[in-house]
């Protein structure tokens, strides 16, 4: 008896749990301003596969206010925990009120499978401003940030496309929205597409205009339930500036399948494994090398664990350096990574470096690949071998230089030559002389002649107005410009020359330079500087360049590899800053 009625119990809570509709409203607040905007939430979930939504919302009375806008979408999910389908349907109404009060909200109807679910009405409280605020400085009460993720549904660590836009009913309220600042997670990883703005759309949101402020790549690193927070922006007026912040967005992360590898750490994408040795010099012991670790492909390259330099008696390893070539892709960041280590081999002979082992997850595919480890063979020689291994040329090349360098070379006396007397007169060579002076003293009337007439012009022609003072300041500032060019190309000799000492002292000279130009002392008055005039993602990549600057400046082996992604971030960077 006991038994049957634990079946039976069980039997109705599957039942229960198998066909559940949820349907709710709800304000984001309680209390407005009479300038404010009432933005209502409505949430339908369906909880099961025999469930049929068979009407739409049917609205309250909403005659009290003025509907501004509104949307709607759709997701549908696998609940992890009860194995059930999940149809969520949320519509949003954003609503202008027309007078202040107290004013109830009625319920919302809706019908799933002939049976009519209504929500539960509510108060919401419309207070009077204090204050009769100018247009101006009501502008984030009229501009709104929408987060639209349309793929909500991913694997851990595999990314989704996020698409920030901006709404308002002034097309001029859209130019004032500035300082983007993307959201920061400890679950999420979030990377920009872009920061450029598209065409503004006269109707796209009700009867408001829209505009596409920036693209960014989420990538959450848990699975479960994550929900990504706001983006915030800042809308900038003469007199005043206030902040507005987005709407959350929550992602149904989905658990990596079973039957990964042991040493799977959290690489998802498509990837490739390459090591080799960036020195130009032959092995020898006790002498450092520059070993590096590729790894390309597209993903979540600049979040994954990369494998690592296992250690061995044979040779020590020090810390590596990082150098990153990403940029957005279809699938993820796509590009490569490059982990620079310093390897001194501790014996002559054969010696295999080898890296850890490495395997990543495909979602395409939805698999598992082990691309298992990698070796670098090495023939490490000691100094003698590589004494003897050299060329001729290389010796003589030494030799040579070695002598220059040690020996005082005595200055080479020279031998003065007289002209010796002749006899016979040339008179060919006097009329030659002749006929040269008399040329030379031909162009110099015409000389004289030209500038005399030039000088008559000059006098002739009106004297410049000065301009307005804009136009002035700006040909102060085109002269005083600095001409990259000259430094690109002088950075780019020192570079292929390889002396790197004189290139991070000419770069300190163009970035001095370049402040100088603006008038700013420091690189943290420069930074702020330019996130006025250029924005925020120019002033993050001027502070990033920077701290890349200095790495690179100090680190024990530089590769040429290494200067040459800097100095194409140099030139990228400062060429945008000069426009």
């Amino acid at each position: 008896m006991k038994n049957k009625l634990i079946y039976i119990l069980l039997t109705l809570a599957s039942v229960i749990a198998y066909g559940q509709v949820n349907l709710s409203m709800e304000a984001d607040k309680n209390e407005y301003g009479g300038k404010d905007i009432v933005n209502l939430t409505i949430v339908l979930e369906l909880n099961g596969t025999d469930l049929e939504q068979q009407t739409k919302f049917q609205l309250p009375d909403l005659s009290k206010f003025n509907i501004i806008g509104s949307g709607s979408f759709t997701n549908t999910f696998i609940d992890p925990a009860t194995n059930t389908q999940i149809i969520q349907k949320i519509s949003r109404i954003a609503l202008e009120p027309k007078k202040k009060g107290k004013i109830k909200i009625g319920s919302v109807l809706v019908t799933v499978n002939n049976k009519i679910y209504k929500t539960e009405p509510f108060d919401v409280s419309i207070k009077d401003i204090a204050d009769k605020r100018s247009l101006a400085g009501n502008t984030s009460n009229e501009v709104y940030l929408n987060m639209e993720i349309e793929d909500r549904e991913v694997y851990q660590d595999q990314p989704t496309v996020a698409v920030l836009k901006v709404y308002s009913r002034s097309i001029d309220n859209l130019r004032k929205v500035k300082n983007i600042r993307l959201p920061q997670q400890d679950n999420i990883n979030v990377h920009p597409i872009n920061f450029n703005k598209s065409e503004i759309d006269p109707s796209g949101y009700g009867n408001m205009a829209s505009q596409v402020l920036a693209m960014f790549m989420v990538f959450p690193n848990e699975a479960g339930y994550v929900e990504v927070p706001s983006v915030s922006a800042s809308v900038s007026t003469y007199s005043s500036k206030n902040k507005i912040v987005s709407n959350k967005v929550k992602l149904n992360v989905k658990k990596l399948p079973e039957g990964a590898p042991d040493y799977f750490k959290n690489a998802v994408g498509n990837f490739k494994v390459n090591v080799y040795n960036a020195s130009k010099e032959k092995a020898e012991a006790k002498k450092p090398l520059n070993i590096v670790i590729k790894v390309s492909g597209e993903g979540n390259l600049p979040d994954m664990e990369l494998p690592k330099i296992e250690p061995s008696p044979d040779y020590e390893i020090f810390t590596p350096k990082i150098t990153s070539r990403v940029s957005p892709g279809t699938t993820g960041m796509k590009g490569e990574i490059l982990a620079s280590y310093v390897v001194i081999p501790k014996k002559t002979g054969t010696i295999s470096i080898r890296t850890e082992k490495f395997a990543f997850f495909d979602p395409e595919n939805k698999e598992y690949v082990d691309l298992g480890q990698k070796t670098l063979a090495l023939d490490a020689l000691s100094h003698e071998q590589v004494m003897e291994a050299r060329s001729t040329v290389e010796k003589v090349n030494e030799y040579t230089n070695n002598l220059l360098e040690t020996v005082n070379t005595p200055v080479l006396t020279t031998t003065s030559f007289k002209v010796k007397e002749k006899s016979k007169f040339h008179w060919s060579i006097l009329l030659i002389n002749i006929g040269i002076l008399l040329g030379l003293f031909a162009v110099y009337l015409l000389f004289k002649t030209w500038q005399k007439k030039r000088t008559l012009v000059r006098e002739t022609v009106p004297s410049k107005s000065l301009g307005s003072v804009a136009e002035t300041e700006k040909e102060i500032r085109e002269l005083l410009k600095t001409d990259m060019n000259d430094y690109f190309s002088y950075l780019e000799n020192l570079k292929d020359n390889g002396e790197f000492e004189k290139f991070f002292v000419t770069l300190e000279e163009l970035d001095h330079e370049v402040r100088k130009e603006y008038s700013k002392a420091t690189p943290a008055e420069f930074k702020a500087f330019l996130e006025s005039y250029k924005g925020a993602s120019v002033a993050e990549d001027y502070a990033k360049l920077q701290q890349k600057i200095q790495i690179e400046k100090y680190a024990p082996v530089k590769s040429g590899e290494g200067i040459e992604e800097l100095l194409k971030a140099i030139v990228n960077l400062y060429s945008q800053i000069s426009k």
